[in-house]
């Protein structure tokens, strides 16, 4: 005779507990299809840090990509340039970079779209060296004079050469010297090796604070934005191929959805929020340094991801201005961008 079971099972209860057992077993087989079903996309940008990025870094760190169902793997490279050159490379699928790449490229034949807005101002400032040209006057005052910027072709090099312009100058009437980065350009300015920088911040704000610069261009305002492009000027986007905006479109809208939940954030949160948020090497050292630098920048963040109307033809006439190969009649301007996947995503989250 058989010994009875010290906790004797009815048909019923043993019909649970199996349930119970088969559902534990599956618990990881659960998280392990989570983690495979999880979208893997990577982003390049170039200078993360940078406060033109911020929105893409609170995406990151908040938590709002991961919400969205995607794996994102942001790689930085020390430009914009190199940024989109990974893209271009197949390194990376998605650039966080200047709205400007999506004309330049298309002038070259490549197709690019922006997906959702980061900025509606450029965010550079350009000025005047107070040592090299201490009795500077005027925008002619850089006629024949050496400027830094970071790398050629660049949004901070459009952007001079578009304040040059306003005082009647032509870009070959100066010397752009290109450094790399803003810090190397800084860097240059107090060696008294250049006479002005156009430059991001936050060197472009120390530059400012130690009177090291007199600004004589400030496009971190929507009012410096206007006056200097003559119209709303989209900056720093999400931008992509044409194939991976049409074949993932999906992962195009959840990045475009992480985004806008960012700027939304963004426009509401506190000095405590941000320094809680940015990773620490971010914030310079100097916690109230960078907090000055954000409430410069702050209205220059788009709040809702849309590029806005006129914005792609302002941007073109600038492009033109400073590149031969772009010409405004000869430019697609619906195929630069979709406002499309930011529509939903500011719907959703009411930005």
């Amino acid at each position: 005779m058989r010994p009875s079971p010290a906790f004797p099972l009815s048909r019923r209860g043993f019909g649970v507990a199996a349930a119970l057992a088969a559902a534990g077993a599956c618990v990881p087989a659960l998280r392990a299809q989570s983690r495979r079903e999880r979208e893997k996309v990577t982003i390049a940008v170039g200078g993360k840090a940078r406060f033109a990025y911020l929105p893409l870094t609170i995406a990151e760190q908040m938590g709002f990509f991961r919400a969205e169902g995607l794996e994102v793997e942001i790689r930085d490279f020390a430009t914009g340039s190199q940024a989109l050159q990974a893209v271009l490379s197949g390194i990376a699928d998605v650039c966080s970079g200047a709205f400007e790449h999506t004309v330049s490229l298309q002038s070259k034949g490549k197709s690019f779209r922006s997906i959702v807005l980061q900025g509606r101002a450029p965010q550079i400032v350009m000025g005047a060296s107070t040592r090299t040209l201490a009795g500077y006057r005027g925008l002619r005052d850089l006629q024949g004079r050496r400027i830094g910027i970071p790398a050629p072709g660049g949004a901070s090099h459009m952007m001079a050469t578009l304040v040059l312009a306003r005082a009647g100058l032509k870009p070959g009437d100066a010397e752009f010297v290109a450094l790399g980065t803003p810090s190397a350009a800084a860097s240059a300015l107090r060696a008294g090796q250049i006479d002005a920088v156009s430059v991001t911040d936050p060197v472009a704000t120390t530059l400012e604070q130690k009177a090291d610069i007199r600004v004589v261009c400030d496009t971190r305002t929507l009012k410096g934005t206007l006056d200097l492009f003559g119209g709303p000027m989209p900056a720093g986007c999400l931008h992509a191929p044409e194939d991976f905006v049409q074949k993932r479109s999906a992962t195009a809208q959840a990045l475009a959805s992480g985004m806008v939940h960012a700027l939304k954030w963004l426009q509401t949160a506190g000095p405590g929020d941000i320094v809680k948020t940015v990773p620490e090497p971010y914030l310079l050292g100097d916690r109230a340094l960078y907090l000055t630098v954000f409430h410069k920048m702050r209205e220059g963040y788009s709040p809702d991801g849309l590029v806005p109307e006129g914005g792609p033809e302002t941007a073109v006439r600038a492009m033109a201005g400073f590149d031969p190969a772009v010409q405004l009649g000869r430019i697609d301007l619906p195929r630069l961008y979709t406002n499309d996947f930011a529509q939903r995503a500011k719907d959703r989250f009411q930005a």
